[in-house]
């Protein structure tokens, strides 16, 4: 009992001593965000710098607020936001179904590798005037250039994931006369969690940047709308208000996926 009570006692100091670690870790980060809103709000304050050229946090906030009066805020932030989103739902659902199939078929695999391969290295920007053509000027645009940046990624991220998973193990479950597709759901699968996550994280970035790229090329409304306007027109404060948008949607939308990857862990154990 006394053994029992130590390490206990040992387990409770090391919980604490990760629960203040964790602490000052996120008071630091708020304390290094504080410090840089402050000193580019003073820089401005006291022209260290241009404010035309680099903004203020205050300059950001009133340009917010008059997006927010003229009532156009959120139908610019709604308008990126269903784009990103349905660009990020199909890119992520669609690239994990196509890397089943090529991690189920190897010829199919070794046909389609160079494939990819080129698809991932080539400049999505430059098929910008065929998407265009192809599905002309509004959303659907956005949301086909947004699927195309984020399916690659989702197919090499998941097929590496597929494929590495313990071959001892796939050896045993077929010596024991398991299917393929027994296989696939009781070890494939549930094995490649963790890519599945790295996936989603970085197709995070990936849906922005295809959302935003698309409404740099054609679009009427938008985030991206916003910036491409404001540097024309040589309202900074605008480009500066719509990348600080940018920053705290996508910040929120990785913050879901980081919820999410808890919840699957916890429930994985």
């Amino acid at each position: 009992m006394k053994n029992k009570r130590e390490i206990s006692v040992e387990h409770l100091r090391y919980l604490r001593g990760v629960q203040r670690k964790s602490i000052l870790i996120n008071v630091a980060r708020i304390c290094i965000l504080l410090c840089f809103l402050t000193l580019w709000e003073l820089s401005a304050t006291f022209a260290w710098a241009n404010p035309f050229i680099t903004s203020s946090p205050s300059r950001i906030l009133k340009t917010l607020g008059d997006l927010y009066v003229g009532g156009t805020l959120f139908y610019h932030v709604g308008t990126t936001l269903w784009e990103t989103l349905a660009g990020f739902a199909i890119a992520v659902s669609l690239g994990y179904f196509l890397a089943l199939l090529l991690w189920w078929s190897e010829a199919f695999r070794r046909i389609s590798e160079p494939y990819l391969v080129v698809l991932n290295a080539l400049p999505k920007i430059a098929l910008g005037p065929l998407i265009i053509i192809w599905c002309g000027t509004g959303s659907k645009a956005i949301v086909f250039m947004t699927v195309f940046i984020g399916i690659i990624v989702a197919i090499l991220n998941m097929l590496n994931g597929f494929m590495e998973t313990d071959k001892n193990k796939i050896l045993l479950l077929t010596s024991m006369g398991a299917s393929k597709i027994q296989i696939l759901t009781k070890l494939v699968i549930p094995s490649s969690l963790p890519n599945f996550i790295s996936m989603l994280k970085i197709n995070v970035g990936m849906a922005w940047i295809g959302s935003i790229m698309g409404e740099y090329i054609v679009s009427k409304a938008g985030i991206g709308y916003l910036i491409v306007y404001g540097g024309q027109v040589f309202k900074l404060d605008l480009v500066m208000c719509a990348v600080f948008i940018l920053c705290v949607l996508a910040a929120s939308m990785y913050a879901i996926v980081a919820l999410l990857e808890k919840i699957l862990i916890k429930h994985d154990k």
